[in-house]
């Protein structure tokens, strides 16, 4: 063994510091990455110029995380070499493997493992603290990243894969979508919680005509039947607005509110002295108000921003071709987010699932593929079809008979009922 002079422990110590700068580099890479763009906002709001540095470096992250990358190696590396000429010098042929199994402890204890654990820990914290150096090495090392990058992407070229730098690789909707489902499997978050903050998210991508009463369940008036006749259905029916049509059903020419409808009632019957056969001579057609119509591909969110804008509650969807679909009201954008809103007024109804003994459940056809998943925290997708029936006809290619069974999606569907086209019920049960 050769005796340990002055180089020798400016070496020692260079190695030391070399393994620092690689914890620093370590930490400073969790921290920034690790961190929630959302907290360090609210940090830079408070006053905080760390956090405020840290936004900043965090919005090109391919050029931050090549920067620590390249720096952290080249410590790395350096540490390693001159560990490996010490370790020779003063033990021999022996200290490259003698070098190889202490810098290996060394830096992942010190410079990978303690720093990750600490930034993982306080990512908001440890970013704000760093945030000023590694800003500084950023400036230095972006020519050298930019070549590297430049280069990845050539070669990622000649094998066909093309990048796009300016593409997020997850958007804030899927993160907060991520969060809110690890939160919810490690029972942080209440299934309630996590459906209405996504059903809050989802609205900007779900369209009216995935939501709307379609036409074939809504409930109309004639506008040239009898006044009294029309006063006795509005006053009877669970609904306070009620779409009036003439010649033909889906020709809608006003809506009726019954609340104008019972004011101007109120109105020609004390005119009349009390007497309720007055009612015969109210014009319906000028108490109803012109209808209000809705593209079949409206947004949700947007949808709900004209309702209030306009302050209205209730609009008729039509297609491209001015078809009647359905209507939209408020409260169904609102249902999407807080789940089913029940008042004194709704009729009541039954459990629209049944479960049965075999383990399996049945439902309606027409119930809505995001329905089914909300109530039985399934993800069955919803991209080909609105209804679960649509989604069964569109797996099948075919509208299925009664009694055929059909598997996917990891699920057993039968065709339990069939009317001339539609599927009424189904059964399905998770396989």
């Amino acid at each position: 063994m050769n005796s340990i002079d002055t180089a020798s422990w400016l070496t020692a110590g260079a190695i030391i510091a070399l393994l620092v700068l690689s914890g620093f580099f370590s930490g400073s890479e969790t921290a920034l990455t690790a961190s929630s763009r959302s907290k360090l906002r609210a940090l830079a709001d408070k006053g905080s110029a760390g956090a405020e540095t840290a936004l900043k470096i965090t919005e090109d992250s391919e050029r931050l995380i090549g920067s620590v990358l390249l720096g952290n190696n080249l410590v790395n590396i350096l540490s390693a070499s001159l560990a490996t000429a010490l370790f020779t010098k003063i033990f021999g042929d022996s200290g490259v493997a003698l070098a190889t199994l202490v810098m290996t402890l060394m830096v992942l204890i010190f410079a990978e493992v303690l720093p990750k654990t600490y930034a993982i820990t306080n990512p908001e914290t440890a970013a704000s603290l760093v945030s000023g150096p590694i800003k500084v090495i950023v400036l230095l090392f972006s020519p050298m990243v930019t070549a590297v990058r430049w280069i990845v992407r050539a070669i990622l070229a000649l094998v066909g894969v093309r990048t796009d730098p300016d593409s997020a690789v997850l958007s804030y909707h899927e993160e907060i979508a991520g969060t809110l489902a690890l939160g919810h499997s490690e029972g942080t978050v209440d299934k309630e919680d996590r459906d209405r903050l996504l059903g809050a998210l989802d609205l900007s991508s779900r369209t009216v005509e995935e939501v709307m009463l379609h036409r074939s369940q809504l409930e109309t008036v004639n506008i040239d039947a009898s006044p009294a006749e029309i006063i006795a259905q509005s006053v009877n029916s669970p609904h306070s607005r009620l779409p009036a049509w003439r010649d033909e059903p889906e020709n809608i020419v006003g809506v009726i509110h019954v609340r104008d409808l019972m004011r101007e009632v109120h109105r020609v019957v004390s005119e009349a002295g009390g007497d309720f056969s007055a009612v015969a001579q109210i014009d319906i057609a000028s108490v109803a108000r012109a209808p209000y119509f809705v593209p079949d591909t409206t947004p949700l969110d947007e949808q709900m921003r004209q309702f209030l804008q306009q302050r209205r509650h209730f609009g008729l969807v039509i297609d491209e071709y001015g078809a009647l679909l359905g209507l939209i009201t408020l409260e169904d954008i609102l249902e999407e987010i807080v789940g089913e809103i029940v008042d004194e007024h709704d009729l009541p109804t039954e459990d629209p699932i049944t479960r049965l003994e075999s383990g399996a459940i049945e439902i309606d056809g027409g119930m809505t593929i995001r329905d089914l998943n909300r109530a039985m925290d399934w993800s069955l997708p919803d991209d080909e079809a609105n209804t679960v029936a649509g989604l069964v006809m569109h797996e099948a290619q075919l509208i299925p008979e009664a009694g055929q069974v059909f598997q996917f999606h990891g699920f057993r569907f039968t065709v339990a009922e069939r009317q001339e086209n539609r599927l009424t019920k189904l059964r399905i049960r998770a396989m």
